[in-house]
């Protein structure tokens, strides 16, 4: 990147991601491979590594948002980045949440083929229907990753880009819901911690990813747009595979309705629960 402002490491996360000061004393996270190879705070950064700057929005957590990237592969923020750019999206690539979102998704879902999982999304009808710019979008973003991708995601992934494009300006504008979503995160949080009897670092890849999906859940609530096919294939496989993760997600959706007055769909308990074992396995 060319005609940028000189920048101070504050903090170095991997060889790749580095929070820094711009010479407004703001904080960005900056990515590029090698960019925090041998820095240390106070040094300026190598602006010739340079390849993405974030500016976080909305009072985001900086430290806690460059976490996130710090474990993520970073060919696939790369990956999501130029995808965005490419359908005209980029604007969106300046959104570090939203990257975030984008490349662990992507990131896991090519995990998963290279293993040899298949995950059926039962929601393309709902999500046609109720967010059709985005899922239109979501189609032309999808095929420019694959562009760019030697493995091929399916045409299915495109519902998932979707909903975390619906989910990424989201702002209820209204702190006394963002206080009862923060209690209701730390008691969800604590109930995993005694189910599995383990204790969970909050700064973790895997807490911070759950937590990202709590988030979009209370969206989706605060919407009245939850998930909801009745007894699906995908939830029926989840709940049969995981069943303890199963009964710990039934518990946090019982927290949930007492902390926001909504009972969650069935779907909304099993994606709660796939969710629950990724937290769990991370952690043992």
């Amino acid at each position: 990147m060319r005609d940028l402002p000189d920048m101070e490491v504050v903090r170095v996360f991997n060889n790749n991601v580095v929070l820094a000061l711009d010479d407004a004393g703001r904080d960005v996270i900056l990515t590029g491979r090698g960019l925090g190879f041998q820095a240390r705070p106070g040094q300026v950064v190598d602006q010739a590594r340079i390849v993405r700057v974030f500016a976080p929005t909305d009072g985001r957590d900086p430290d806690h948002l460059a976490h996130l990237l710090a474990g993520i592969p970073p060919e696939h923020i790369a990956l999501v980045g130029s995808a965005l750019a490419d359908v005209g999206l980029d604007a969106l690539s300046r959104n570090p949440a939203l990257v975030v979102a984008l490349a662990d998704h992507v990131s896991f879902a090519l995990r998963r083929i290279a293993h040899g999982m298949v995950l059926e999304y039962p929601l393309l009808a709902e999500v046609r229907n109720l967010y059709a710019e985005e899922y239109t979008e979501a189609v032309e973003l999808l095929s420019a990753i694959n562009s760019r991708s030697e493995t091929q995601l399916p045409s299915a992934e495109a519902v998932g880009l979707a909903l975390h494009l619906v989910n990424a300006g989201f702002s209820t504008g209204d702190l006394s819901y963002t206080y009862t979503m923060t209690g209701a995160i730390q008691q969800m949080v604590s109930v995993i911690e005694q189910t599995f009897d383990m204790n969970l670092d909050p700064g973790s890849v895997s807490v911070g990813r759950f937590i990202t999906h709590l988030r979009y859940l209370f969206v989706r609530i605060h919407q009245h747009k939850q998930l909801d096919e009745k007894h699906s294939p995908v939830g029926v496989a989840i709940r049969a595979t995981y069943p303890q993760e199963a009964e710990c997600a039934r518990r946090l959706a019982e927290l949930v309705e007492l902390r926001l007055g909504a009972a969650l769909t069935d779907d909304e308990v099993s994606y709660l629960a796939l969710h629950v074992a990724r937290v769990a396995a991370d952690q043992t």
